[in-house]
C-alpha cells in the first residue's frame, strides 16, 4: 500500500494515513454484520430511517463503485485499530475526517466500522456480566449522534466519530441519565441529550454505576466522578436560577483550577449542544429558554464561556 498515494486519494493528509497504518498494523478487523440483518441492527442502534436509508445505499458490497481500493484499506484499517484498543477509554480518532460530500461511502465509512464492531463489544460486555439492556442502550448512541449530525448539517460528525469509540471499546457505559466512561480512579460522567437533567436522575444513575462498576469490573478502584464541561462554568450563575438543574448539576462538583484546554473551543461547544449549529449568526438563533438566551447574551456582549473541569467522591 502506497501511503502517500492514499492519502492522495482520500484527499487528507498523508500523517492521518500513516497514524492509521502504525496503529492498526497488520492486527485482526472485524467482518460488518450480514447485509441482511444490517436494517435490524441500525433499527436496535436507534438510527433514523433517513440515516439508515443513507447507510444501506452506501453498503459496502464487494462489487459497489462507491467503494474504492482506498476507502477499503481505510475502513479495514481503522476498524482494526479500534479493536486493537478494546477496554481502552481514552479519546481515540479512529481515522482522518474524510471529505463527506463525495457520497454515502465516504459520509458513513466510520459508521460501518462502528456495526463492523458490534459484535466484538457486545460479547466484551458479556464477558464481563454486563446485561444485554445496558449493551444497546449504551450502543444505540450512534442514531442519536447521527440525528445530531443530520440536524447540524454535516457539522457535527468528524468530533463524533471519535466519541462513539468510547462505546465500541467498552469504555463507556449509558446509566440511567448520564454516561459513565471508565478511567484510572475517576468515572468520567457525559450527559447525553436525552431528557431533564433532574437531581433525581441524576442520584439514580450515580447509584447505577457505583453498583455497576464494582460488579463487571472488580479490579478496577474509582474514588471519584470527574466531568470536563461548559455546563460546569460558573459563569452560568450569572444567568440561570437556583433550582435549575443545570446549576444544582454543577453544584455537586468541586471545581479544578481553570487551565485553558487545548484544541477545545468551549463556545463552540455551547453551541453544539444547546443550539446543534455552529454557523447561525448569534441574532438567528433561538431564545426560547433560559439556557438558550444566556448562551447568546454571554457571547454578544463579548464574553466566553469556559471549559470546566470537576469532581465529587464516589
Amino acid at each position: 500500500m502506497d501511503l502517500e498515494d492514499t492519502a492522495f486519494r482520500l484527499g487528507v493528509p498523508v500523517e492521518d494515513v500513516e497514524r492509521v497504518q502504525r496503529l492498526a498494523g497488520d492486527r485482526p478487523s472485524a467482518p460488518l454484520p450480514a447485509k441482511a440483518d444490517a436494517p435490524g441492527m441500525l433499527e436496535r442502534l436507534a438510527v433514523r430511517p433517513d440515516d439508515a436509508a443513507e447507510i444501506m445505499a452506501g453498503w459496502p458490497d464487494p462489487d459497489s463503485p462507491l467503494w474504492t481500493p482506498e476507502l477499503r484499506w481505510l475502513l479495514d484499517r481503522s476498524t482494526a485499530l479500534v479493536r486493537a484498543d478494546l477496554a481502552g477509554f481514552d479519546w481515540l480518532p479512529p481515522g482522518p475526517v474524510l471529505p463527506r460530500d463525495r457520497g454515502p461511502a465516504w459520509r458513513h465509512l466510520y459508521v460501518y466500522a462502528y456495526l463492523a464492531l458490534v459484535d466484538v463489544v457486545t460479547a466484551y460486555h458479556r464477558e464481563h456480566g454486563i446485561a444485554d439492556a445496558v449493551s444497546w442502550v449504551t450502543l444505540a448512541d450512534l442514531g442519536r449522534n447521527l440525528a445530531v449530525d443530520r440536524r447540524m448539517r454535516g457539522e457535527g460528525w468528524p468530533v463524533m466519530q471519535s466519541w462513539l469509540t468510547l462505546h465500541a471499546r467498552g469504555g463507556l457505559y449509558e446509566l440511567g441519565r448520564l454516561q459513565h466512561q471508565r478511567g484510572d480512579t475517576a468515572i468520567g460522567l457525559h450527559i447525553p441529550e436525552s431528557g431533564p437533567l433532574t437531581p433525581e436522575a441524576v442520584a439514580a444513575s450515580l447509584d447505577e454505576a457505583r453498583a455497576f462498576f464494582p460488579r463487571h469490573f472488580p479490579e478496577e478502584r474509582y474514588t471519584e466522578f470527574s466531568c470536563g464541561s461548559w455546563l460546569l462554568d460558573p459563569q452560568l450563575l450569572e444567568y440561570l436560577p437556583e433550582e435549575s438543574n443545570i446549576v444544582r448539576f454543577q453544584r455537586r462538583f468541586e471545581l479544578e483550577p481553570y487551565e485553558e484546554p487545548e484544541g477545545l473551543d468551549a463556545d463552540e461547544e455551547a453551541l453544539r449542544f444547546v443550539f446543534r449549529t455552529l454557523t447561525t449568526p448569534l441574532d438567528q438563533l433561538p431564545r426560547n429558554t433560559t439556557l438558550q438566551r444566556a448562551i447568546v447574551d454571554h457571547l454578544k456582549t463579548g464574553g466566553h464561556w469556559r471549559w470546566r473541569k470537576g469532581r465529587f467522591p464516589v
